[in-house]
């Protein structure tokens, strides 16, 4: 019998879907909405679904993992980015707190400006984050472009207001669904057998399914236990690499599945401009979910060989 719903937003992105698939305590479950369940541009219809509930019964938490993540095209369609992005979380506060339930309020490393130093990143890519110039919780935020302060602004919405929540920020999610780094080179790496890469962005990459196990965690305690911490935490897989290391990485286990291949030449952000600015280092600190939760995120690497087992198959 179900007992606890966990409302999840984004139910059509890599996060939503991984949310949705999760297993869960008995008891437990997850309904996932996407865009066409909830009008995130429309804080009443968002007031609406979380006042009704679910099967007659109060949602247990919210988990609002849905986001305009077109990075590029956020610099030019502002009013939609900053609706979803940060209006959208401030009618999910308010009308969680008016119910009296959890929110837990999904959010990335771009609220950053990405220019802490960086040191002794290369050549880790299977070793810890910590003492690498890791962004802290409580750091100075400082975003670079929309996206990030539009996200920025979800955030000061969440915290400000009086709903119970936690804040997760995270960087670089993968997975086996939709659209992502991995399938793209993937993609575009059986296509041309040498690709060029940027170098000098270094970051923690994601697994969706696990940072979705992170978020139950967190939604489930907060649910069952009012005494349980909130505040602001991060996620990402354990850690550094560069894009072009990861992309090394995908393509080397890649091959051990008989999948695509291809070599990877490192290059600077200046010979790959977008128009929107990345920040150069996206590492973060996990100290913050360690001490609360006692969540130690595994290696990027290990994660990647589980989505390369679903896309390609197991090693041969």
């Amino acid at each position: 019998m179900i007992q606890h719903a966990i409302l999840v937003t984004g139910g059509s992105g890599q996060l939503g879907i991984e949310l949705a698939r999760a297993t869960l305590p008995q008891g437990w479950q997850v309904v996932a909405f996407d865009r066409t369940g909830i009008d995130l541009t429309d804080p009443a219809a968002i007031a609406a679904t979380v006042a009704g509930g679910h099967d007659g019964q109060p949602w247990a938490a919210v988990i609002n993992g849905a986001a305009y993540t077109a990075v590029d095209k956020a610099e030019s369609d502002i009013v939609t980015a900053w609706k979803v992005n940060a209006l959208a979380p401030a009618a999910f506060a308010e009308a969680c707190a008016q119910a009296g339930i959890p929110l837990v309020q999904v959010s990335t490393d771009y609220v950053f400006a990405g220019d802490k130093p960086v040191s002794g990143a290369e050549g880790s890519a299977l070793g810890n984050v910590e003492g690498q110039g890791a962004w802290e919780v409580d750091d100075p935020v400082g975003p670079l472009g929309v996206y990030g302060a539009s996200k920025l602004g979800g955030e000061l919405a969440v915290r400000t207001s009086s709903a119970r929540h936690a804040i997760m920020r995270t960087a670089w999610v993968v997975s086996p669904h939709g659209h992502n780094f991995i399938k793209t080179m993937l993609r575009v790496g059986a296509d041309r057998g040498h690709l060029r890469v940027v170098g000098d962005q270094h970051g923690s990459p994601t697994s969706a399914a696990d940072l979705a196990a992170a978020l139950l965690t967190i939604a489930m305690r907060l649910a069952e236990n009012p005494a349980a911490p909130g505040g602001t935490f991060h996620f990402s897989n354990a850690g550094a690499a560069s894009w072009a290391d990861f992309a090394a990485e995908i393509f080397r286990q890649s091959a051990e599945r008989g999948g695509p291949t291809a070599t990877v030449e490192a290059i600077t952000t200046a010979e790959y401009p977008t128009p929107a600015r990345r920040p150069a280092n996206s590492l973060l600190s996990h100290a913050a979910i360690q001490r609360a939760y006692g969540i130690t995120p595994r290696p990027w690497a290990e994660a990647l060989g589980d989505i390369l087992d679903e896309l390609i198959g197991a090693k041969k």
